[in-house]
C-alpha cells in the first residue's frame, strides 16, 4: 500500500512530489536545489531576490520561530534570542566550544561535561540538532512553494571533514525537519559534482576543491574520468572559517581601540553590532582598499594591508592542509589540472592569491562559490532517483577508525581517505585466563592514544567460553556506509557468540526520540517529549546534587561561611525544583549553581595543588 502525504493543519491530502531535493546546510547561509530539465537549479524565496538563507534563527514572542532574513534583522536588536553560526555547534560539547562562547550573542550552557552542548533562548534549552532542523524546515518550505508539492526527501551535505557524530547529528536535523535523508555527500565532492556535470565528454581530470565556507573548511583532490568521480584524498578543519575571519577583525579592533571584555559581555548588542560591522569590513575588503564606519559612537576603520596581515595565519593553515591532502594523495601541485573555489570567504583576494601560488595557477571560480555545494547536491540527489545512470560517485571517509588496546592505544582498523562503503575487520584474543566478556570502545581520529581522540561510542561482547588468555578469536568489523556512518560487529570465532551495534554517539539523538519529536512538531503534541526531556533533566540535575555534596565534603575548609551557606542554598533549591516537572526551570537552576560553584571548583583545586606539592596529606 502506497503512503498518503496529509496536511495536518487543513486535513487536505497533500500532492507529493518524487524530487529528491538538494540542501547544502550552511554555517553562514543555506540552499535548496534540485534538477529542472536536466539542469540543477538552487531555488529562491518567493520574493525571487536571493537563493540564500541565513542560517539564522529569531524566537520570537509566543513561540514563533522565524528563520532567514527576518531573523537576521533581529541580531543587534535581540541577540539572546537570535541564534547563527549554529553548524559550528553541531555534534560538539560545551568543552569543545568554551573559547568561542564570548564571541557569540546567545548563550551556551556549561554543564562541564561531554554531553551535547545545549543553547539558552527565553528560559528555554535548545540542541544544535533542534535548531539545524528549523533551518531545514524553511528550505522545505521554500522548496514546496516552488513545487506546490510536499518533499520528503533530501540529500544534504556536510564538510568532508566532519566527524561521525557531526554526520549523525545533521541526519538528526533533517529527520526532525520531516525528510528521509537518502545520502549524506561531502561538501568538496558535491561541488566537483556540478563543476563536472557538462564535462562527462572532456579526458580525465584531477581536481582541488578548495572549500572556505563561514565556518568550516575543506580541500579534496578528485580524480573526474568518465563520468566517476573518485575522491583521492581530503584534508581540512571544522572549525575554521569567515567566522574566523570576523574574529580576527574583531579581536583587532578591541585592541586598537580599547574595547573591554567587560562592556562586551553586559551589552550583547553592542558585541553584535561590532561582529556584524566586522563582516561587512570583511566584505568591503574584497573589492576595496579600506573600511571605515561608526558603531556606538566609536570610528571603526580597517586598510587591505591590515586584514590581510591579521588573517594570515588563518589563510596559512588552509594551505597546511591542501599540502597535507596532496601528500595523502600521493600527488604534487603540478598533477593537479584545475583548483575549484567553493565557499563565500574564498572571495577573499588573500585567500585566492595564497591558493593560486600554492598550486602555481589561476584559481577556477567561474560557478557561484555560494551555490555551488547545493548544486551538486542536486545533481546527486538525481544520481539516487536514477536519472543519471552515467554517473558515479566514489566519496571516502575523512579520518581514522579504530578501536582501544591495551595501554589506551589507539588500534585503527579503516584508515582515513579509504574509499565508502567500505568493510574491514581484524582479529584480537583476550588478556586475561577465563575472560568472559570484552568491552570495545570506537574511537575517530588521527593521534595514537585514544585519550587524544574522538571517543564515538562502547559496547561488550559477552558470553565469550572461559578459556586461557591468548585463545579466543575474536574477529572485530567496521562497516561504513555510502554516508560514512559506522556499524561496528565483534564475533568469537571459536564458538559464533557475536553482537553488532550501529553507532549512536553521544551527540545524537535515538530513533524513539527522534520519532516523538517528529511527531511533537507536525502535531503540535508535545507531551511524550516534555516527558523524556524532563527525565534527562532530572537525570542530570540528580548528578550535580550528588557532586556538589561531595564537593562540599571534600573543600569544607577552604570554603567560607558565606560561600558554604549559598552553595546550599542554590543546591537546596536544585532540590526542590527538581521535584517539579518544568525541565527548563530545573536546566536554569541547574546552569545557576554550575555558575556560582565553577570559580570556587577552580579555586579549590589550586588550593590543593598547592598542599600536595607542600608535602600536606590531602
Amino acid at each position: 500500500m502506497g503512503k498518503i502525504s496529509i496536511n495536518i493543519k487543513s486535513g487536505k491530502i497533500a500532492k507529493q512530489s518524487d524530487v529528491i531535493i538538494g540542501i547544502d546546510l550552511g554555517t553562514t547561509n543555506s540552499l535548496v536545489a534540485y534538477i529542472h530539465e536536466n539542469k540543477p537549479i538552487a531555488v529562491k524565496g518567493k520574493d525571487g531576490k536571493s537563493t540564500l538563507v541565513p542560517s539564522i534563527i529569531h524566537f520570537a514572542p509566543e513561540n514563533e520561530i522565524v528563520v532567514g532574513e527576518a531573523a537576521k534583522l533581529k541580531l543587534i536588536e535581540e541577540p539572546h534570542n537570535t541564534i547563527y553560526s549554529v553548524k559550528r555547534l553541531m555534534g560538539k560539547s560545551y568543552n569543545d566550544l568554551s573559547e568561542i562562547q564570548s564571541y557569540l550573542g546567545y548563550k551556551i550552557l556549561d554543564e562541564d561535561t561531554d554531553s551535547l552542548v545545549k543553547i539558552n533562548v527565553q528560559d528555554k534549552y535548545y540542541t544544535p540538532i533542534e535548531l539545524s532542523a528549523e533551518i531545514l524546515k524553511e528550505l522545505k518550505k521554500r522548496i514546496e512553494e516552488e513545487l506546490e508539492a510536499t518533499v520528503s526527501k533530501a540529500v544534504i551535505t556536510v564538510p568532508a571533514y566532519f566527524n561521525d557524530a557531526q554526520r549523525q547529528a545533521t541526519r538528526d536535523a533533517g529527520k526532525l525537519a520531516g525528510l528521509d535523508v537518502l545520502r549524506i555527500v561531502n561538501e568538496p565532492t558535491a561541488a566537483s559534482l556540478a563543476y563536472g556535470f557538462d564535462k562527462l565528454a572532456e579526458d580525465a581530470q584531477t581536481i582541488a576543491v578548495y572549500d572556505l565556507g563561514g565556518g568550516t573548511f575543506d580541500i579534496s583532490i578528485l580524480k573526474i574520468d568518465n563520468g566517476i568521480f573518485e575522491v583521492l584524498s581530503t584534508n581540512g578543519d571544522t572549525f575554521l572559517g569567515g567566522d574566523d575571519f570576523d574574529k580576527a577583525i574583531l579581536d583587532y579592533w578591541y585592541k586598537t581601540y580599547d574595547i573591554k571584555a567587560t562592556s562586551l559581555e553586559t551589552d550583547r548588542s553592542f558585541a553584535q553590532a561590532l561582529r556584524l560591522a566586522a563582516e561587512r569590513a570583511k566584505k568591503a575588503l574584497s573589492s576595496t582598499e579600506s573600511f571605515s564606519e561608526t558603531v556606538h559612537n566609536i570610528d571603526l576603520s580597517l586598510d587591505i594591508e591590515t586584514f590581510e596581515t591579521q588573517i594570515k595565519s588563518l589563510v596559512n593553515r588552509t594551505i597546511t592542509a591542501c599540502q597535507s591532502a596532496l601528500s595523502d594523495a600521493k600527488l604534487k601541485a603540478i598533477d593537479i589540472d584545475h583548483v575549484i573555489m567553493v565557499g563565500g570567504s574564498t572571495r577573499v583576494p588573500a585567500v585566492k592569491k595564497a591558493v593560486a601560488n600554492f598550486f602555481n595557477q589561476e584559481v577556477y571560480d567561474k560557478l557561484d562559490p555560494d551555490e555551488v555545494v547545493a548544486l551538486g547536491a542536486a545533481i546527486q540527489a538525481d544520481i539516487l532517483a536514477g536519472n543519471q545512470k552515467e554517473m558515479l560517485l566514489l566519496d571516502i571517509t575523512p579520518l581514522s577508525l579504530g578501536i582501544e588496546t591495551v595501554g589506551g592505544l589507539m588500534d585503527t582498523i579503516i584508515p582515513r581517505n579509504s574509499k565508502v562503503p567500505i568493510k574491514a575487520g581484524r582479529n584480537y584474543t583476550t588478556s586475561v585466563d577465563g575472560q568472559k566478556n570484552l568491552k570495545i570502545g570506537v574511537y575517530q581520529g588521527e593521534r595514537d592514544l585514544v585519550e587524544h581522540n574522538r571517543k564515538l561510542g562502547e559496547f561488550i561482547l559477552s558470553g565469550i567460553p572461559p578459556m586461557p588468555a591468548g585463545l579466543p578469536k575474536i574477529e572485530i568489523q567496521f562497516i561504513i556506509n555510502a554516508d560514512g556512518i559506522l556499524k561496528v560487529k565483534a564475533m568469537e570465532l571459536r564458538s559464533d557468540i557475536e553482537t553488532e551495534i550501529e553507532i549512536r554517539s553521544q551527540y545524537g539523538i535515538s530513533e524513539e526520540d527522534m520519532a516523538k519529536m517528529l511527531m511533537d512538531s507536525i502535531q503540535n503534541a508535545e507531551g511524550d517529549m516534555k516527558q523524556r526531556a524532563l527525565l534527562e533533566a532530572r537525570n542530570e540535575a540528580n548528578n550535580i546534587i550528588l557532586a556538589t555534596n561531595k564537593f562540599l565534603v571534600q573543600n569544607d575548609s577552604i570554603l567560607s561561611e558565606e560561600e558554604k551557606s549559598q552553595i546550599k542554598k542554590l543546591h537546596q533549591s536544585l532540590k526542590e525544583t527538581v521535584a517539579g516537572t518544568d525541565k527548563d526551570a530545573i536546566n536554569k537552576a541547574m546552569e545557576i549553581l554550575n555558575e556560582y560553584s565553577a570559580p570556587l571548583a577552580h579555586r579549590a583545586m589550586d588550593a590543593n595543588i598547592q598542599a600536595s606539592l607542600k608535602g600536606t596529606k590531602l
